[in-house]
């Protein structure tokens, strides 16, 4: 009853009307849910408090009147405080300034006068903090929206469970981020841009990254990746989308300061490996087929790639058409297991074994398969594993060969210049690891 008795010093003479208009006055302002005040409501209000002034009476009867709505107001704050995180603080420090009108106010009509110059004060504050309120409000809202604008590209994840033998194109969501990446098909026409003619590209190199890798990927810029300064080799790194604030920040710095990621329109995850390939396939077709590169490289950030003997085999396979080079892998049998990371439904793939595919980490594909392995892949049930499904169960229906290649080791190997000179791919390499075998690939020590 503290709270009572410090309201019942201050309005000793006022009614019990009166007292119930004033408490519910403090119980608008607390159970306001938006934090909107309404200032015509308040005015209104203050105006109806004017009008009790010919029911006001002197007496101590209005005492017991205030400690009981003194009590529901103390509920009332109990309630906002639960429901709407009410700020006690601000509470207590206006109860505060009432109290201190009470060395001022007298019994009797003077207390009237009072209270109407504390009703003005207050009318005042409202509407002060309803402009700041309503000030911090559009600043927020702003905030949220230049927030949201990366997120409106994000589409709507589908409810669709690919366990159930789903079609791909129910799943894929066609386009990539409005990125410029002219300078990575420079013989292509970007967006009504004139093309710059220069040499066909001889290899396409498209490194499959997660947004967070950003040491894998400047690693591979600082190593191997540098290949990319040749006008016949083009090297992009293709991801799909994160929904962290920071990581998107820090990839389109990324992108403003190298120019060479490809975004697709999919949350990057392990589950959606295919829908990433499927991504550069659609990239390759639709942005950099004008002409296509002749040969295109898939691979991940956790590769090194011994780009010189990749081109030298290139360079031999140059007449070759409808074909997949890579580490073949036969006769692997779909895992049934449902808590396996590599479970397949029945529904996806029926058969018993699968089609010959080439291993993931890295393959090289003719780039006159691309336009129909894109179409393809669309319309066939999706599967998670994206190399038996690329390489295997759709190239297969297009009867596209897949051709093992020793050098492509797609394995850890120890780290001597031989072993790397001799090799395509390497693969488990770490971002640091990419120097050292940088540098030993760079030795002039001689091999057997």
């Amino acid at each position: 009853m503290d709270l009572a008795y410090s309201v019942y010093k201050c309005f000793t003479v006022i009614t019990l009307n009166d007292l119930t208009y004033m408490f519910l006055f403090i119980m608008f302002l607390l159970s306001d849910k938006d934090n909107n005040f309404n200032t015509n409501a308040t005015t209104n209000y203050i105006s109806q408090i004017n009008q009790t002034s010919n029911i006001m009476k002197i007496g101590q009867n209005s005492f017991s009147a205030l400690n009981r709505n003194s009590s529901q107001v103390e509920k009332i704050i109990k309630i906002n405080n639960k429901d709407n995180n009410f700020n006690t603080n601000a509470t207590t420090n206006y109860i505060s300034q009432i109290n201190q009108t009470s060395n001022i106010m007298k019994i009797g009509q003077n207390s009237f006068s009072a209270l109407n110059r504390n009703s003005s004060q207050v009318e005042k504050i409202i509407k002060i903090n309803n402009f700041n309120l309503v000030t911090t409000t559009t600043s927020t809202t702003k905030a949220i929206q230049e927030k949201n604008k990366k997120y409106d590209l994000l589409p709507i994840i589908k409810k669709t469970d690919p366990l159930k033998g789903i079609p791909t194109k129910h799943i894929y969501e066609k386009g990539h981020l409005g990125f410029n990446q002219q300078n990575l098909c420079p013989l292509s026409s970007f967006n009504g841009l004139d093309p710059v003619i220069l040499p066909q590209i001889k290899l396409f190199i498209f490194v499959t990254s997660a947004p967070s890798h950003f040491d894998a990927r400047l690693a591979i810029r600082q190593t191997w990746g540098n290949y990319a300064n040749r006008r016949d080799i083009s090297v992009a790194y293709l991801l799909g989308q994160s929904r962290n604030s920071t990581i998107e920040d820090k990839l389109d710095n990324e992108n403003e300061l190298y120019g060479d990621l490809i975004r697709g329109n999919f949350i990057d995850s392990y589950n959606n490996l295919t829908l990433k390939t499927i991504s550069m396939l659609e990239w390759l077709d639709k942005n950099c087929n004008n002409p296509l590169p002749k040969f295109i490289l898939k691979t991940d950030d956790d590769m090194f790639i011994n780009v010189p003997k990749l081109l030298l085999f290139i360079d031999k396979h140059s007449t070759e058409k409808k074909t997949i080079y890579g580490r073949l892998a036969k006769k692997w049998k779909p895992i049934r297991n449902k808590n396996s990371k590599y479970y397949v439904a029945p529904s996806q793939f029926s058969s018993t074994v699968f089609p010959h595919f080439t291993t993931g980490p890295a393959y090289l594909l003719s780039s006159d398969i691309v336009h129909d392995l894109y179409e393809k892949c669309l319309e066939e049930t999706y599967l998670k594993l994206e190399d038996v499904f690329t390489t295997g169960i759709v190239s297969q229906k297009l009867n596209i060969k897949r051709v093992h290649v020793n050098e492509f080791l797609n394995r850890r190997i120890p780290f001597n210049p031989c072993n790397i000179r001799k090799a395509i791919s390497v693969h488990m390499i770490k971002p640091n690891e990419q120097i050292d075998l940088w540098a030993k690939f760079l030795n002039n020590a001689k091999c057997k």
